[in-house]
């Protein structure tokens, strides 16, 4: 039978006046992340006005400053927030908070409603009305987000309806200040762009052997010294190429710090700082040598890679850490703290006697042990002020601290060892997610990196449960982090290089569900998306899976 027959019926196509009307799917807008559930409504699209009135009161009301704000900023419209808006107000054009019952899921939940006159966010927290109101923005024109006022334009967005909640509930992204420094200014660009993409925390490493970049009042030699570097060596491991002959210096005072975590925090982005213990010393030691182990003076290292530099384990050197973190804590009401614990070196504790006295005193097999001894005692002093420790997956060896929370980053094995333990991990893998490796397979055209190849698509692709976790063991997992270290990086704009859009990537794969949409949807996104990049003058590195567009999206222009 041929496949066009019906039994014994021929085969007769329809007239165009008898065809069924096959309606087309409407458009869905360019949102990244992508919601949960984004309906396209068939009707008239919002029309902002000069006129339009946000209405919100009580705990959302924040939220809708903050839409507010942007607004004004894109638009050159003073746009009032009111509790109770008088009839009429608006001209019949309206954006509307709403306070929901605790039925939607999480704090961070919301629902999105959009027609001709009326914008409706709904959440039961003003984080989720927030991010509603983010996702509000990426359905106006990407000059939104410009840095310049454009009254001019025709502000519309599509009537929709959108029910959006977060997968994970640490959305991370870390920033490494102490090699590169990068200005308040900087920071809080990046701030906002962290938020216009529903990332929530911000790693900050403040403190390496090559700077420290916070100020402690109790030891100004942290910065005084610590904070000033005699140049950079220049080139990748064995290809150096010299000094450059050009000091590096500056440092976070505690007011500026004040400034940028509330600057965060009213975009629901919490910090997280980094004080680096044992290891990664040397700017430290350098300010203070009675912290180190070798007796004669050190410098604040001008190199990269991994050096040998530990703080000793003398009592006095806990009694500086402590207070260093009392200062920290202080300025970062978080409930985490970092502590580094990677990359350190045991040498010197090998061939050091008083080190190794002190570790047989302990009971204590081998430096691996001291190691975690040393974490230990730390995480104590952190239970008593209220915080929970986190560290590099190397804090493991040699036994984990009950409640600390694992940063897996050598591969995902740390994070399924923490998980197996029922400690908290937060997935940092090197090859998904650290976005100082190259963006392609050619490097020679591309500008220096620490090395390894991490392009756009290998971002997105990046599932952070393992599979080999039960799924209580899953439930340990509590987010994903993208890590911008910035050895290689020597200037912002590089580092916005380095950063997008692979932070865009990895803000899908931080919200979206685990069946998020393929790879070539998120492309189509991105080409809109971009557009809202550059109005900011954030100079991304275009993606090598499309040529750049004839309007100048994706233009590469770091």
């Amino acid at each position: 039978m041929s496949a066009l027959s019906h039994g014994d019926s021929a085969w007769h196509p329809l007239s165009s006046a008898e065809s069924p009307v096959i309606p087309m799917p409407l458009p869905q807008p360019a949102l990244i992340p992508q919601p949960q559930r984004c309906t396209v409504l068939e009707g008239a699209a919002f029309t902002l006005t000069k006129d339009t009135v946000i209405h919100a009161s009580g705990a959302l009301a924040p939220s809708a400053q903050q839409l507010a704000s942007r607004l004004r900023a894109g638009t050159g419209w003073a746009l009032p927030v009111v509790a109770d808006p008088a009839p009429g107000a608006g001209g019949g054009s309206r954006i509307e908070f709403r306070l929901a019952p605790p039925a939607l899921p999480g704090p961070e939940a919301y629902n999105l409603q959009v027609d001709a006159t009326r914008v409706t966010i709904t959440a039961s927290a003003p984080a989720g009305a927030f991010y509603a109101g983010q996702t509000f923005l990426q359905l106006l024109p990407p000059a939104i987000f410009d840095i310049f006022p454009r009254a001019e334009l025709k502000w519309t967005a599509p009537a929709v309806a959108i029910e959006d909640a977060p997968r994970f509930r640490w959305r991370g992204v870390m920033i490494d200040s102490a090699r590169l420094f990068q200005t308040t200014g900087y920071l809080k660009r990046f701030i906002d762009v962290m938020a216009q993409h529903k990332l929530n925390v911000l790693h900050w490493h403040l403190v390496d052997d090559q700077g420290w970049r916070i100020e402690i009042k109790k030891y100004p030699r942290l910065t005084e010294v610590g904070g000033k570097r005699r140049e950079t060596v220049r080139g990748h491991r064995i290809n150096l190429l010299g000094g450059d002959g050009v000091p590096v210096e500056g440092y976070y005072t505690q007011e500026e710090i004040r400034d940028l975590v509330a600057y965060a925090a009213a975009r629901h982005i919490q910090i997280l700082p980094e004080i680096e213990m044992p290891g990664h010393a040397q700017a430290a030691v350098a300010a203070y040598p009675e912290l180190g182990i070798l007796p004669q003076a050190r410098e604040v290292s001008c190199m990269w890679g991994i050096h040998e530099t530990l703080f000793n384990t003398k009592p006095a050197t806990f009694a500086f850490l402590q207070d260093v973190l009392t200062e920290v804590i202080a300025l970062f009401p978080f409930e985490y703290l970092h502590i580094g614990g990677d990359e350190a070196v045991k040498k010197q504790w090998k061939e050091d006697p008083a080190t190794q006295a002190h570790m047989k005193a302990l009971g204590l097999p081998d430096e691996e042990h001291l190691q975690s001894w040393f974490i230990r005692q730390i995480e104590a002093f952190l239970q008593t002020q209220g915080r929970r420790m986190v560290g590099w997956d190397e804090i493991l060896e040699g036994g984990l601290a009950k409640s600390a929370t694992v940063m897996s980053w050598r591969g995902i094995e740390g994070a399924i060892a923490a998980a197996k333990l029922g400690n908290d991990a937060i997935m940092c893998p090197n090859p998904f997610v650290y976005f100082d490796y190259f963006q392609s397979g050619s490097p020679d055209h591309e500008p220096l990196s620490i090395g390894g190849n991490l392009p756009l698509a290998k971002v997105h692709s990046y599932e952070p449960i393992p599979a080999e976790l039960t799924p209580g063991q899953a439930g340990c997992i509590v987010g994903v982090q993208g890590q911008l270290w910035t050895e290689y990086t020597p200037t912002a704009n590089r580092l916005d290089y380095m950063a997008f859009p692979r932070t865009c990537a990895l803000a899908e794969v931080a919200w979206c569900p685990r069946e998020r949409p393929a790879f070539p949807d998120f492309l189509g996104r991105l080409r809109t998306h971009l557009r809202r990049l550059d109005v900011q003058d954030v100079r991304y590195r275009a993606p090598l899976e499309y040529l750049p567009a004839p309007d100048g999206a994706g233009t590469l222009n770091a």
